[in-house]
């Protein structure tokens, strides 16, 4: 089959067609994929502030078709549309059985060994192990994931919208319906209005916030936040974002705000323009060596704040997708307009190139095409 994969860290995504897969083994499954999005933290991978090891085919955010199943599943059969999560949640563990599944222990594995629940891969390439992202490698045309990385999809949803509910809808939408403690009439501010952001600014107009304020360097970032319930914007190229989100909130700063760019200074801005009792919520992926520095008096005791980190939403897979689709159905989550554009899999390199740039793209999603 054909693949994208990173075999050195900063160095362009090669295309291979000599990918062997291997038949899915007891509690695995085989996915033939028809989509997936595009995702900063693939960018990540590629440039080296996300570590994994290598070769290793990118690509985490996917929705396909089940072509097989290993023995023992019981949760799909070929056939099924499902979407890729991952983040195999495993229902067992500790932390899975107190309603934390985000973080599942098992799941772990997987990330650091760029295998599946076992540690090892069901890809081969020249002769030897090719390893897969995060348990999906969905820049692929398939994949071998756990039976606990797949979540059943209604067979009348378009796969290509349904993708993004596997990383940057659910991240988004989930840390402001998840995550984030958004009262109604809340006050929110979204730092970073790329694919995750967007999420996030439409799950705080779910979760009933009164007021909700983009802020971006990209213009067109910030129009695309208004169509997704954003109620003000501040362009951070052309002002001081602190000073910007302190003005619209009488100086009191925002009840929730959200960092979605994984940078020490946006971080820091989140922080400072939380209001005292209020809730910083980090959701962008910082690289490695990012240190937050917060004076432990005057910043946390004193102002009554909480800084929470937001991992994959704090979602249940499993219970999420559903509800995530029954918001799409009825019309409250937007999915079909997150699409900027649709590629080839030889074309997902320039993909990450754009972003790299800075580009306007909502999310660009890879088409698995015949």
């Amino acid at each position: 089959m054909r693949a994208a994969v990173l075999t050195a860290v900063g160095h362009p995504l090669e295309m291979r067609a000599d990918v062997e897969v291997d038949d899915p083994h007891r509690g695995e499954v085989l996915v033939r994929l028809a989509a997936s999005g595009v995702c900063h933290t693939d960018l990540s991978a590629r440039d080296g502030r996300m570590i994994m090891p290598t070769p290793v085919v990118l690509g985490h955010e996917g929705a396909g078709v089940v072509e097989a199943v290993g023995e023992g599943v019981t949760k799909v059969a070929p056939g099924d549309g499902v979407l890729v999560s991952w983040v195999p949640q495993c229902g067992r563990c500790y932390l899975c059985a107190r309603d934390q599944g985000h973080l599942c222990e098992r799941a772990v594995v997987t990330m650091a060994t760029g295998g599946l629940l076992d540690g090892t891969t069901r890809l081969r390439s020249a002769g030897a192990p090719l390893h897969q992202m995060a348990a999906a490698g969905t820049f692929a045309e398939l994949a071998v994931v756990p039976e606990s990385g797949v979540v059943p999809l209604p067979g009348d949803l378009d796969l290509t919208a349904a993708s993004l509910l596997g990383c940057s809808v659910m991240t988004g939408v989930g840390a402001a319906l998840n995550t984030a403690g958004i009262r109604p009439g809340d006050t929110v501010a979204v730092v970073g209005c790329g694919g995750v952001g967007l999420n996030v600014v439409q799950g705080a107009r779910i979760a009933g916030a009164g007021e909700i304020v983009a802020v971006d360097t990209n213009p067109a970032k910030l129009r695309a936040a208004a169509a997704f319930g954003a109620t003000g914007a501040v362009d951070a190229s052309a002002t001081d974002a602190v000073s910007a989100v302190m003005a619209l909130t009488g100086q009191r700063g925002a009840d929730v705000v959200f960092e979605v760019v994984g940078a020490a200074r946006t971080i820091d801005q989140a922080v400072t323009m939380t209001r005292r009792g209020g809730q910083a919520v980090l959701v962008g992926i910082p690289a490695m060596d990012v240190i937050l520095a917060v004076p432990a008096f005057v910043g946390l005791v004193l102002a009554g704040k909480t800084i929470t980190g937001c991992w994959y939403g704090s979602a249940n897979v499993h219970a999420d997708v559903p509800r995530l689709v029954g918001l799409y159905r009825s019309g409250q989550l937007l999915l079909d307009e997150l699409v900027s554009r649709t590629i080839a899999l030889d074309e997902v390199d320039g993909a990450l190139d754009a972003m790299a740039a800075g580009g306007d793209d909502a999310r660009c999603v890879v088409e698995h095409r015949a």
